[in-house]
């Protein structure tokens, strides 16, 4: 596949990110699902602007319409100016091409976040809605309590997507030092998620990036380093697919029929994981 240069110019130094655009292994059919994931984002850093700019290279090529952001959106200050200089700022080529972005909540995020209209949460910290075939879950990992618990288990057993897919912050299965899996929080929902066949779980909160195998038939990323990054954090286990924990991150995903695409690419334009899932199947690659 040809290789295309982008030249970018931005009031931070970007001396990696998007100049040079990653080989997309995308399909890129007409009735598609394109998005991509960001997790951790909200730093305000130079990184996470950086990270920023090699998404809105990418998007030339893959024009993805909506974005999951996994918590920890906006880290720090509230006010209006932190809101534009950690999200409206970096982000803003995506949001000038209409990019839509569908926020979950973060333990740095406040319950406030939930009002805020660029992150589409429409006043609520848990929600769904569908594109295509697929149908998208964002919870409040902090604050799993019987309501949202009730609303899921109704949510997804009246749901008949081909593709289900999750996303909230704290991960259910992570081989992160710092933080690793929330097992309470697993023990509360992932027999929903099993009994529901729930395909794909994206969550943050450990700033690296890991795919871990299937565990029973369901697929679970961590993605948390897409503004924040805790250098080789990553303890890989057997049940490590893939890891990578030296540079922020972000994914793209197309879901086709059924077939979904994964591409994860670094701050500096590397692809470093990718993969295709076939609907009920185990193996992604």
């Amino acid at each position: 596949m040809r290789r295309i240069i982008f030249v970018l110019f931005f009031c931070l130094p970007l001396p990696v990110a998007g100049a040079l655009a990653p080989e997309l292994k995308r399909p890129m059919d007409a009735d598609s699902v394109r998005f991509a994931v960001i997790g951790d984002s909200g730093s305000g850093n130079a990184s996470q602007y950086q990270t920023a700019a090699e998404m809105a290279a990418v998007h030339h090529e893959f024009p993805f319409n909506f974005v999951l952001m996994l918590g920890d959106n906006i880290y720090g200050g509230k006010s209006p100016a932190d809101f534009k200089r950690k999200f409206e700022q970096p982000y803003q080529p995506l949001l000038d091409a209409g990019v839509k972005f569908y926020a979950s909540l973060g333990n740095h995020d406040e319950a406030s976040e939930r009002l805020y209209k660029p992150f589409h949460m429409d006043g609520r910290s848990f929600y769904s809605f569908q594109r295509g075939n697929a149908e998208f879950f964002a919870l409040d990992s902090s604050h799993m309590d019987s309501q949202q618990l009730d609303w899921l288990g109704k949510e997804l057993d009246n749901c008949h997507a081909t593709w289900k897919i999750c996303y909230f912050h704290h991960p259910l299965y992570s081989d992160a030092k710092t933080h690793g899996p929330s097992l309470g929080l697993r023990r509360m929902i992932e027999p929903l998620f099993e009994k529901d066949g729930v395909s794909l779980v994206w969550a943050g909160h450990d700033h690296v990036y890991e795919r871990l195998k299937p565990q029973n038939g369901i697929h679970y990323f961590v993605l948390g380093n897409s503004g924040q990054l805790r250098f080789h954090d990553l303890r890989p286990s057997p049940e490590t697919a893939k890891g990578f924990d030296t540079d922020r991150t972000f994914a793209l995903v197309e879901i086709a029929g059924g077939q979904l695409y994964f591409q994860v690419i670094s701050r500096a334009g590397e692809t470093v994981d990718s993969g295709v899932i076939a609907a009920n199947a185990h193996d992604p690659n």
